[in-house]
């Protein structure tokens, strides 16, 4: 069942947010009489019940470790009774995708509630925080200046944002109903969800190609020049990649955005061979023309993504 993602600044309220929704959720489903809703469960997960301190956002290696424990619990809590409410920072589109392709790959509805709190009132809620040894505690002045500067704000257009639910530090509730239509389901009908063939499972893995049948091996190429657009796309890619290490010496952890999708570079050095070595092994798998013209850019980025991790 859905995944939901929580988005916003350090200290925006996020949790209180993730909250309500819980307690809207788990009365919704009590008074249900369909068995399809009253079997339906809520799970919560954020730092403190995966118990992660405000430090690990301090250094990338840390970091990018707290995103994996984030995305591996969602992983698991995912399924067809489990209503998921993923409430960390989320601040990366990267990230946002890859959740994204993993809800889209088990076909269940995912959406972003983007928590709308000022810098300012972040800000002074954080210190106040800071100050409240009764409290959970904010972030240190360091790292919730830097979580700012690098929070990528969700964006509705893009396919992994969508729908889009803001909900304004004023407003009393977030949007329950519309939240419970848009992926619930409306009139004893499920919403469904068709997987893309790019983010389909083999085996354990999502892997960035499509499944390909034997009947499609023993047909031609329909396109002349796939070959040829399937080398030069992966390439230009690898450029873009490389030309990033270059203008980021000693940097890792970054995420380049290539059409709609984006790459997230892992914590640690990633080297040339290294590259040429999974573009080698995309090639091999898609050189009997598996995939569209179009498609080879997407797939490709979710290839090396799904190898970074």
């Amino acid at each position: 069942m859905p995944l939901i993602l929580i988005s916003g600044y350090p200290s925006s309220g996020k949790t209180y947010r993730s909250n309500q929704l819980v307690d809207f959720f788990n009365a919704k489903i009590k008074a249900a009489t369909e068995s399809r809703i009253s079997r339906l469960t809520v799970v919560h997960i954020n730092d403190q019940t995966l118990g992660l301190s405000r430090d690990v956002y301090r250094e990338a290696r840390s970091e990018k470790d707290a995103r994996a424990a984030e995305y591996s619990a969602v992983k698991r809590a995912l399924g067809r009774d489990t209503i998921v409410i993923a409430d960390g920072l989320n601040y990366i589109k990267g990230f946002r995708y890859q959740m994204y392709c993993e809800a889209k790959a088990v076909q269940t509805p995912s959406c972003v509630v983007h928590v709308g709190t000022p810098h300012e009132k972040c800000k002074e809620i954080n210190v106040r925080s800071l100050e409240n040894e009764s409290q959970d505690g904010g972030y240190p002045s360091d790292i919730f200046d830097n979580l700012i500067f690098r929070f990528e704000e969700p964006n509705g257009m893009t396919r992994w944002d969508s729908p889009l639910f803001t909900v304004l530090f004023d407003d009393a509730a977030p949007p329950h109903d519309e939240i419970w239509d848009a992926l619930i389901g409306v009139g004893g009908e499920t919403k469904k969800v068709k997987p893309n063939q790019a983010t389909m499972m083999v085996g354990h893995q999502t892997w960035g190609i499509e499944f390909v049948t034997a009947d499609r091996l023993q047909k031609p190429a329909a396109e002349s020049d796939y070959l040829y657009e399937l080398d030069k796309t992966t390439q230009s890619i690898l450029n873009a990649i490389t030309g990033w290490q270059k203008d980021h010496v000693g940097e890792f952890g970054g995420q380049i955005a290539i059409g709609d999708q984006v790459i997230e570079l892992p914590a640690g050095p990633v080297s040339l061979p290294q590259l040429q070595r999974i573009r080698r092994q995309f090639i091999s798998l898609n050189r009997q023309h598996s995939l569209p013209k179009s498609r080879i850019s997407d797939s490709f980025v979710e290839y090396l993504n799904s190898n970074f991790e």
